[in-house]
């Protein structure tokens, strides 16, 4: 839902990422309350999506979905012919302040990549090019003393995919915002029978960050397979919401969450695979691991599985812990102290989601959230 502010400049949006069964409401793990800014758009002509998509459920919910279309300066739509296997990554970058609503349309048996990029203010990524500050420098100072370089704002993207028949869509979402950005990413994905989707979340830092997915396996042996690996030190906010409904026969998902806390970061997860009724022979499996290097880290981790129907497997679980003595003392043994051993936890990381960053955009936002990190062994 949405609630006025007195500025008329700001709303605030309750009850966001919004898990389908609520639980433990005493430590406040069932949603986020975000505020965000609107713009006046009186006067402007905005091009909406096709009205198939408004049926598409997103990650955030609905309030976040009615601010990204009242917000957007326009909507993209894209299509994908049928049988067509894309060459070209479909490209969505937004740096502070911006909103962008997108809508793929991947028809029976094509293939795409959809890269979904959310970056601070250090780099600016225009088309496939990427402008650092010109001399070396510049660039130092940049990575010393970011909060100098940056603009606060909200970002924000909406993404709704349809996949038909047989399609084949690789989604790729990296997110490596300013600590004084807001950045909110809600995707919603509709998969028909034979459709498979692979998701690679890379979720690096950001001052909040809030993502949410939804993905309706609706046809029979529609497949989702979701890697997620995130980074949060300082005094940074994730909040992320996933749900998996897997509603025709024989559908598989497989969740997998791995990532690095220190400081005083705040992380929430909550994933739900929901196995509607009717759907037989249904399996899915989430897991998520968890690495705390803060004594003020704040973790919560709300796995659920949700289940209507027989003959229908689901499974779940979570492993959160510290680098252990045993750890330290092997890597002491050989010159490194313990903030270095923790650090190699962390720039390992940055070097996966550098290795299989797709385009250009993808990788310069990776450098940039990494500062010195990666340039330790250049």
């Amino acid at each position: 839902m949405m609630a006025e502010k007195n500025l008329a400049s700001e709303i605030t949006l309750e009850r966001v990422n919004v898990a389908p069964a609520q639980t433990w409401n005493r430590l406040r793990t069932n949603d986020i309350t975000l505020t965000v800014p609107v713009r006046g758009r009186k006067g402007d002509v905005y091009f909406s999506l096709p009205r198939l998509f408004e049926g598409v459920e997103c990650g955030m919910g609905r309030a976040v979905t009615d601010w990204v279309e009242s917000q957007a300066a326009d909507a993209r739509y894209v299509e994908v012919s049928r049988g067509e296997r894309r060459e070209e990554p479909i490209v969505v970058c937004v740096g502070a302040g911006d909103v962008a609503d997108t809508g793929v349309m991947v028809r029976a048996g094509a293939e795409c990549t959809i890269v979904i990029v959310a970056e601070g203010d250090l780099t600016k990524v225009t088309g496939s090019s990427v402008r650092f500050p010109q001399n070396s420098a510049d660039k130092k100072n940049l990575t010393d003393d970011p909060v100098t370089f940056v603009r606060s704002g909200t970002s924000a993207s909406l993404l709704r995919v349809i996949a038909e028949a047989g399609a084949r869509v690789h989604l790729h979402e990296y997110v490596a915002a300013s600590t004084d950005q807001q950045h909110l990413e809600s995707v919603g994905i509709s998969a028909a029978r034979d459709a498979r989707v692979d998701v690679h979340q890379y979720l690096l830092g950001g001052g909040t960050v809030a993502l949410g997915l939804t993905c309706d396996l609706a046809g029979e042996r529609a497949r989702v397979d979701l890697g997620c690996r995130y980074h949060a030190g300082g005094a940074e906010v994730l909040d992320i919401n996933e749900v998996v409904r897997q509603r025709g026969r024989n559908t598989r998902s497989e969740l997998s969450y791995n990532g690095v806390l220190e400081d005083a970061a705040k992380k929430s997860l909550r994933t739900t695979i929901d196995l509607v009724h009717g759907a037989k022979g249904a399996q899915g499996n989430e897991a998520e691991t968890v690495l705390v290097l803060g004594d003020d880290v704040v973790n919560k981790t709300l796995p659920t599985i949700l289940c209507d129907e027989d003959d229908v497997a689901g499974n779940h679980g979570a492993t959160i812990g510290s680098v252990s003595p045993e750890q330290l003392a092997f890597l002491a043994s050989r010159g490194l102290s313990r903030k270095d051993a923790e650090q190699l936890f962390v720039r390992a990381l940055y070097e996966d989601a550098l290795m299989h960053a797709p385009c250009p955009e993808a990788r310069a936002v990776v450098e940039a959230g990494a500062g010195s990190l990666l340039d330790e062994e250049a």
